[in-house]
């Protein structure tokens, strides 16, 4: 069963919450509705708001809570037989997204294979879905240490990802990773160069972007920290001011 529940309306409460960084509320709503859809059989919406709990829980860094989350949606959608459907892939990169972030990052990757499989076979070639799972994937390959497969999805993610709404900064976020991946497999003296070849290429992409709203206010704030590390240290304090004046202005 599916659409007993207006998805919109509880997505649109759930992003008031997120554009305040009020994660207190938008788990207590979350959770309101994982419970109502369950009662109803709305096995779409009860996947959907357990996609969304992963992504908050990952974010907050309560482990338990999103493995339990990812743990509880894989069996869901074993019951109902639907992992070849598009929105069943997307849990299930959700779920190796969340192994990964908690440091399981081969339990991930089958799950990130299964979910580009249905999302190359189904999917358009420019669909900004396929240029986040290449993304992530990335990511659980370079913890693996598994580099020049991680650059190759790197690089299609930047293809995938330019011509999509608020590509730019999914590019920007790509070329930040990348940095990452090159001081893993070379070392930061060895990679200084070619770290600050992506820095500057990332930069010039969120200086650039229109509008400044909260999505923007959410990669500025995700960004700094890795502008911080590289010592960046201005920049990192300026979009982290620039993140708090738009979550407070929302």
């Amino acid at each position: 069963m599916k659409g007993c529940i207006s998805v919109e309306r509880i997505l649109a409460k759930l992003d008031e919450h997120l554009y305040k960084n009020d994660y207190v509320a938008a788990e207590r709503h979350l959770l309101y509705w994982l419970t109502e859809a369950t009662a109803a059989k709305d096995y779409h919406t009860e996947l959907l708001m357990q996609n969304e709990l992963m992504g908050l829980y990952r974010k907050t860094g309560k482990k338990e809570q999103a493995l339990s989350a990812a743990d509880t949606a894989r069996t869901r959608i074993a019951e109902l037989g639907i992992s070849q459907q598009v929105g069943a892939a997307t849990t299930l990169l959700n779920c190796a997204t969340v192994y990964k972030a908690f440091g399981m990052a081969e339990q991930g990757i089958e799950l990130f294979e299964s979910a580009r499989e249905v999302y190359e076979r189904e999917l358009e070639k420019n669909d900004n879905r396929l240029g986040g799972l290449y993304n992530n994937m990335a990511l659980a390959l370079v913890d693996l240490e598994r580099f020049d497969e991680a650059k190759e999805l790197y690089v299609r993610a930047i293809e995938v990802m330019e011509s999509t709404q608020n590509g730019d900064l999914e590019v920007a976020i790509t070329y930040l990773n990348m940095a990452s991946a090159a001081e893993s497999e070379l070392g930061a003296l060895e990679a200084d160069l070619v770290i600050c070849d992506y820095l500057e290429k990332a930069k010039s992409l969120i200086e650039a972007h229109l509008p400044r709203d909260g999505y923007y206010a959410f990669v500025c704030e995700k960004c700094a920290s890795v502008f911080g590390y590289y010592g960046h240290f201005a920049y990192c304090a300026e979009l982290e001011e620039r993140s708090r004046r738009i979550y407070e202005g929302n």
